[in-house]
């Protein structure tokens, strides 16, 4: 493989996000599913914003939270993504180049508004996510640079990315011009319902598409629709190249054939927000993959950096991650 100047290249939808403190009346109340991610239009967006109580904006979006991590640890990170024009597409884009990241995906001038994730957090640290996708599911296929996805060691597909029917051309094309590079392509599955949605197309990636699979506790076993988790991992071990299993405070589990790894969580006492959760696991993986670390110590800085991010509010680490795993010893 010839040297690379990204390390990590994510693809997905550019949001920023709303954070509100709720409590579960509040989503009986209006019909929220806890700890899912729905897809809203506009008119529910703006009906359940006037309902929220005091937000803070911060930008996110699944996989733009990974790179933000990536460049935490001190490493090359690039993200494609489509904003609009607007006050919130300036502030996504402001954000995210100011750590570093490379963003050169083109504002798009008119349409649909920069896409907002009103996420609702409740005392036991679990969000609910509404989402409206607005401008970012314009993201299309023109908006793949082949020269930019060649110099990445790895690409990193979010899965929520799959819903908009262009942007799933964009998908498929930057994933071709990876493997035409001999780079590793990554595939996030972001959310059982999602699973749910697209679990053939899915399977269909694992054979010849994605090298590897990130995938919690309830998307994995949705995938392959077994109750058993056990039974899960077996069947990633026999359909994966590599797979990345997470289970929230139980860590998380790697199988790649018939090598397994048994990763335990960081310990922490107060849980206080799971948002960016897996996202921020995926980019302490990375980091380590893109660094040539062994499968268990790409694990072991994946619980360092969703440890990080569940004991403050947001999805964005805000202290440095490769100072942190110095502490660990990492």
């Amino acid at each position: 493989m010839t040297t690379h100047q990204i390390d990590v290249l994510g693809i997905g939808n550019a949001i920023v996000d709303v954070l509100s403190r709720s409590d579960d009346a509040f989503l009986d109340a209006n019909e929220l599913a806890k700890g899912a991610m729905t897809l809203i239009d506009e008119a529910q967006a703006e009906n359940l914003y006037t309902k929220m109580g005091q937000a803070i904006e911060i930008s996110g979006g699944s996989a733009a939270n990974t790179i933000a991590g990536i460049a935490s640890f001190g490493a090359k990170g690039a993200f494609i993504g489509k904003v609009r024009d607007d006050q919130l597409g300036k502030i996504f884009t402001h954000d995210i180049r100011s750590i570093g990241v490379e963003f050169i995906t083109r504002a798009a001038v008119g349409g649909a508004p920069t896409a907002r994730c009103l996420i609702l957090v409740t005392p036991d640290g679990e969000r609910t996510m509404n989402t409206y996708l607005g401008a970012s599911q314009n993201l299309s296929a023109d908006d793949i640079d082949a020269d930019q996805v060649a110099s990445a060691h790895t690409l990193y597909l979010e899965g929520y990315l799959w819903d908009p029917a262009q942007a799933k051309k964009a998908f498929l094309k930057a994933a071709k011009y990876a493997h035409n590079a001999s780079r590793q392509v990554a595939l996030t599955l972001s959310d059982a319902f999602c699973v749910d949605r697209y679990r053939h197309e899915f399977l269909n990636l694992l054979v010849d598409d994605v090298d590897i699979l990130f995938a919690n506790e309830a998307e994995i076993t949705s995938l392959f629709q077994v109750s058993d988790f056990e039974d899960a991992v077996k069947l990633a071990a026999e359909k994966c190249k590599l797979a990345v299993l997470t289970r929230s405070e139980k860590g998380c589990v790697i199988v790649k054939g018939s090598e397994r790894h048994d990763v335990c969580a960081v310990k922490i006492d107060q849980v206080i927000d799971t948002t960016g959760a897996g996202d921020l696991f995926a980019a302490g993986f990375l980091y380590g993959f893109s660094k040539n670390k062994s499968l268990l110590e790409c694990g072991h800085l994946g619980a360092v950096a969703a440890h990080e991010i569940i004991s403050h509010m947001g999805a964005r680490p805000e202290i440095s991650l490769v100072d942190l795993v110095k502490l660990q010893g990492l």
